[in-house]
């Protein structure tokens, strides 16, 4: 291996170890709350984006606008969500996290600090701050990217 491939290679192991591990971890997470990973998907979406439509949730999730109401059904039912008119389209119904939806999504980011907490405690002090920096630089850098305009492999 290069010079010039070590640093982009170490890179993606890096990335590759810690998104197997927070998969595993949320998976285990969601499995143990009961509800399945596209029902969880709904969820954080709404926690980031505070209020949006059963249509929305079809386009993000690339499914049905159908298939989408049947998640968020269930979601209604369990007290995770909750509906309300949206005021520009009396058709349309906006959806929100309840109390009880956002506990469980806060929970599961606990969760996941939890874990990251622990893996930073095997770190050296040094160590500590080169991936501190390393972080920012790359939240930094994701931050000011749109996706389509990442270089893919063909």
């Amino acid at each position: 291996m290069t010079n010039a491939s070590i640093i982009p290679a170490s890179i993606h192991h890096g990335i590759d170890r810690i998104t197997h591990r927070a998969f595993h971890e949320q998976v285990r997470f969601v499995k143990a709350s009961g509800l399945s990973m596209p029902q969880f998907t709904i969820l954080m979406q709404l926690h980031y984006q505070r209020q949006c439509g059963v249509s929305d949730i079809g386009a993000r999730m690339d499914i049905t606008s159908a298939a989408a109401s049947q998640l968020v059904e269930k979601l209604v039912q369990a007290d995770l969500l909750e509906r309300s008119e949206d005021p520009l389209d009396r058709r349309a119904k906006q959806l929100r996290l309840t109390e009880k939806g956002r506990a469980l999504v806060e929970t599961s980011q606990a969760e996941r600090h939890r874990w990251v907490n622990g893996l930073m405690e095997t770190l050296s002090p040094a160590d500590l701050q080169k991936v501190s920096a390393a972080m920012e630089i790359l939240a930094t850098a994701l931050q000011f990217s749109r996706p389509d305009k990442l270089s893919k492999a063909d």
